[in-house]
């Protein structure tokens, strides 16, 4: 009898070019690929067209100021993104213990002010999962970090993710009670003007006065600072030291408990929101699966 073979595996396009076409067709920029992956522009170009040659066809559209992928480049890119997510997810397995850490990455308030103080029943339904949280506010490039799920603030749309939208981030004035009664109470929007405002340059401010029909604000000549989080403007609010515009629903306790008070029904929205996000490629993995359907239920729970 014949020795059975093992079939052979198609022929593969020179990985370091696949690597810099992924890194391109993510930022559809080769400056940005470039410098995220340690070469230069000419080098990362160089691999681009290693590629194209070997595939027959043109990978991107050169245009002034931009690129975009062509029709080949379209049907490629999804399925190397998915390939990086697979060879990712294989080599954390293979470094042993993954599969009983959780990495869950999001923005410093959301962290401080809703997960933390939920986390715990995850815990209890999921004791062999161990949770490991990193607060920040950059995007998060899932084909080079150690990480399985990101919560973060936009519109939702995404390429290569799957996005579940958790709360609406919605914007009001909020101050503490002592600093409404240093002016014998807040009652009507322009009053806000006559106390310091955290944060003025921030957008919300500008667009809340609009909707509430106040103009000729002095925003833009107030002396600008900003503290990089809502936690940290909340608290400062509640010390009495300004007021600060902030999401609702992260402030809910602060409310109930009187450390804040929120003057006005007025709320803003932009169409922003708080989303979890991870690769599609990795919909199904338990442990993802789990957090996702956890964090959806009890944020559904009034």
């Amino acid at each position: 009898m014949p020795d059975l073979k093992p079939p052979q595996l198609a022929p593969l396009p020179p990985l370091p070019a696949i690597r810099v076409f992924e890194a391109v067709a993510r930022h559809l920029s080769f400056t940005k690929a470039a410098q995220e992956l340690g070469m230069t522009q000419a080098a990362a170009s160089y691999q681009i067209k290693l590629l194209e040659e070997r595939i027959g066809a043109p990978l991107f559209l050169r245009r002034p100021k931009q690129i975009e992928l062509t029709e080949p480049g379209q049907r490629l890119a999804p399925a190397v993104s998915e390939a990086f997510a697979i060879l990712g997810q294989a080599y954390a397995a293979a470094r042993g213990g993954a599969d009983g850490l959780l990495c869950v990455t999001t923005v410093l308030t959301f962290a401080s002010n809703w997960l933390a103080q939920h986390l715990g029943s995850f815990q209890l339904a999921h004791p062999a999962l161990a949770v490991r949280l990193d607060t920040s506010s950059r995007l998060t490039d899932f084909a080079r970090e150690d990480v399985d799920l990101a919560i973060r603030s936009g519109g939702g749309k995404w390429p290569g993710l799957e996005a579940h939208k958790l709360l609406d981030a919605d914007f009001t004035p909020m101050l503490s009670p002592k600093l409404a009664a240093s002016i014998g109470g807040v009652r009507e929007p322009a009053d806000l003007l006559r106390l310091p405002i955290l944060d003025p340059g921030d957008i919300w401010w500008t667009q809340w006065f609009e909707a509430a029909g106040v103009t000729g604000h002095d925003l833009a000549k107030r002396p600008g600072s900003s503290m990089g989080a809502q936690a940290y403007e909340a608290n400062a609010a509640m010390a009495g030291h300004g007021v600060a515009i902030l999401t609702r629903a992260l402030f809910k306790n602060e409310i109930a408990d009187g450390r804040l008070i929120q003057p006005f029904d007025l709320v803003g929205d932009d169409g922003h929101a708080y989303w979890l996000v991870y690769p599609t490629a990795r919909r199904n993995v338990p442990k993802i699966r789990a957090f996702r359907d956890w964090i959806l239920a009890e944020i559904a729970c009034p």
